[in-house]
């Protein structure tokens, strides 16, 4: 079974977009289905930056706690060294390696890194030198990172509406 870590952006663009608390409820529910099976969760970091929201997605967060967006253990240290040790041998901007080692994104990775979890997020590659980006520490790290429908796919999640669906 593949352990999935959501990044922030997974959250945010889901209640922005194509999963609104108000019209796709079965996704959140799926996440949180998924959460109680072991098998979807992000990280306190992640989890921080949604609280400093201060919308309807933070407060669903808040909501899940510690059992969704978990705490960094003692196999995580070693990872943050391997992934910062990566960042800094690469060609970044002394900028980006600094932004990059400050934000959710660095613990995100090495969570992922340290626990053998594959990372959810819409980022993609990119050949620049200004910013880390996900995908690219994951691939120098050998972390299978994948976008959210493909999780969504691979997982086979069905959001079908149901008897009481308002269709046309």
């Amino acid at each position: 079974m593949i352990r999935y870590l959501l990044d922030t952006n997974i959250f945010i663009q889901a209640k922005n977009l194509h999963y609104g608390f108000d019209f796709c409820p079965a996704f959140w529910d799926w996440l949180v289905d998924r959460n109680a099976a072991g098998q979807v969760a992000s990280i306190e970091k992640v989890g921080d930056e949604l609280l400093a929201q201060a919308d309807q997605v933070s407060e669903w967060a808040a909501e899940r706690g510690k059992g969704f967006f978990l705490p960094p253990d003692d196999t995580i240290l070693p990872a943050l060294s391997r992934v910062s040790v990566w960042a800094t041998a690469q060609r970044y901007e002394p900028a980006a390696i600094a932004g990059f080692l400050q934000v959710a994104d660095y613990w995100l990775v090495a969570h992922a890194l340290a626990h053998g979890c594959a990372v959810v997020t819409h980022e993609v590659p990119a050949e620049t030198v200004r910013k880390i980006k996900i995908p690219n520490a994951c691939v120098g790290l050998g972390v299978t990172c994948v976008s959210p429908y493909q999780m969504l796919r691979r997982e086979r999640a069905r959001f079908v509406l149901g008897a009481a669906g308002g269709g046309p």
